[in-house]
């Protein structure tokens, strides 16, 4: 099972940095949606979820302390977006760094490890390294699926099955479900 849940996170983990290839520094830094989400925002989190759950939680923190857990930025939503003086090489390679120190850990240890989260309520930070691992795959399966639509937004890339129509396909594809939706459209101020 542990070799399972660490291949879908290693494929959902490469969907997440490809979907920064191919687009400006710019794109992937501006926020798309009103939340402010963006694409190399979601590969700075998913650092820290990474060093977090994988790492921290069952007694292997990473070697150096990320710059916004350490200055307690992260609680101010630091981790969702760079700095201008965040490359996304540093990143990306702090990711990759991430991605390989929790790789470790599933080689390592059994999902029944004893983990305990920092950052949880009292009494309910115990848990397993099991659990915690497939918490990543999750967040990272959900933070990928955020990239598919922003990078759409930038650039009308979509996600892992947009190759299934060409552009017409999609087209008549988006009109369909267009027509579907207006037939529950609000006319009258009393619906």
């Amino acid at each position: 099972m542990k070799m399972v849940l660490q291949g879908y996170l290693q494929e959902t983990r490469g969907r997440m940095l490809a979907k920064l290839e191919g687009v400006s520094e710019y794109d992937r830094r501006r926020p798309v949606v009103p939340s402010g989400t963006n694409l190399l925002g979601l590969v700075k989190h998913l650092i820290g979820i990474e060093y977090v759950y994988l790492g921290t939680s069952v007694g292997r923190p990473p070697a150096e302390m990320l710059p916004w857990d350490a200055d307690g930025s992260v609680w101010e939503g630091a981790d969702m977006w760079a700095l201008p003086t965040e490359s996304t090489e540093w990143l990306t390679g702090l990711y990759r760094e991430a991605c390989a120190h929790s790789d470790r850990s599933i080689a390592e240890l059994e999902l029944d490890t004893p983990a305990e989260v920092p950052h949880w309520a009292e009494g309910k930070r115990r848990t397993t390294f099991g659990a915690l691992l497939v918490r990543v795959v999750d967040e990272t399966a959900g933070h990928a699926g955020h990239a598919d639509i922003v990078r759409e937004l930038i650039d009308g890339q979509g996600g892992k099955d947009a190759d299934m129509l060409d552009a017409a396909g999609w087209s008549e594809y988006y009109r369909k479900l267009q027509a579907a939706a207006e037939v529950f459209e609000v006319t009258s101020p009393e619906a």
